[in-house]
């Protein structure tokens, strides 16, 4: 027997896959201002050491308890988690960059310098990233320009293939065509059409840039090579959680993973949602 639809299920049929979206929105905006308003409310040393309150559980004085040092780790995940942002969105911005001037060139001249290119991401890629952190990281340590060049260098390869992609599809547009055919000049159409068109794809290549950011430098400060362990990032504090769990202090792991985990999350839906919009729209 067929079953009608009513009105309000359809409804909900038709906001659900938009509200995935929207929650990852508001979820990432109050992580924002509580990684970058924390600190500046809260004007703790973050060095400074308290041993009399050290290992406090959660409570009322201390929301998320605190370290084997006595350190707030409300206040400390805050100040992590705005550092591990600051560094990965640094990395993203940088990696466009490079992956955008690379792929308008790619697409435009062609011929050897397109090979060269695309035969230099293929490198890139196979290249084990991690691995080529470490040896750039370790030879500065602590560093952090040291972690945004190492993680820039190794993150351009997918901007650089989505524009290059993007830019060979539309010097065959028929608006490129026309704008040819009114008398501009194929520079000034590569420039003034071609190029701004192929940069929405970039757009969507950064933002699902930044959680990746934020692994690998988490990564690389948990294995003691990136940030120095008096600088709080999300990825020193789950350092210091790996011994706290043996007394027993479970929140000190729990609430670094807890942001981490929630905040790649929430950048990677509203990543992905923009760019399954994107591609609905070239498919329309």
């Amino acid at each position: 027997m067929h079953k009608t639809t009513t009105p309000h299920y359809r409804f909900f049929a038709i906001c659900r896959p938009k509200m995935g979206p929207v929650i990852a929105g508001i979820c990432l905006v109050s992580i924002a201002a509580y990684a970058f308003l924390t600190p500046i409310i809260n004007d703790t040393d973050l060095v400074l050491t308290d041993f009399a309150n050290s290992g406090a559980a959660p409570g009322s004085e201390h929301w998320f308890g605190t370290d084997s040092k006595g350190h707030d780790v409300f206040i400390q995940v805050a100040a992590g988690l705005r550092i591990s942002l600051f560094i990965a969105i640094v990395t993203a911005i940088c990696s466009a960059i490079i992956g955008i001037t690379l792929g308008v060139i790619a697409g435009i001249v062609g011929c050897h310098v397109d090979r060269f290119i695309m035969r230099s991401a293929d490198i890139t890629n196979a290249l084990p990233h991690l691995l080529l952190g470490l040896l750039i990281v370790s030879l500065f340590r602590g560093s952090v320009l040291a972690i945004i060049i190492s993680l820039a260098l190794t993150h351009w390869v997918t901007i650089t293939r989505t524009v290059r992609a993007s830019v060979l599809h539309l010097r065959t547009a028929e608006f490129v065509e026309a704008a040819l055919l009114s008398g501009m000049s194929r520079a000034r159409v590569l420039i003034r059409h071609v190029v701004p068109a192929a940069l929405g794809q970039s757009l969507v290549g950064l933002i699902l840039l930044i959680p990746h950011a934020i692994w690998h430098e988490s990564t690389l400060s948990f294995l003691g090579v990136g940030l120095p362990p008096h600088k709080p990032s999300l990825g020193t504090l789950l350092a210091d959680a790996e011994g706290a769990l043996l007394l027993g202090h479970w929140w000190i792991l729990f609430f670094p993973s807890l942001f981490l985990v929630s905040t790649t999350l929430c950048i990677a839906a509203i990543g992905t949602h923009l760019k399954n919009h994107m591609t609905g729209q070239e498919l329309s």
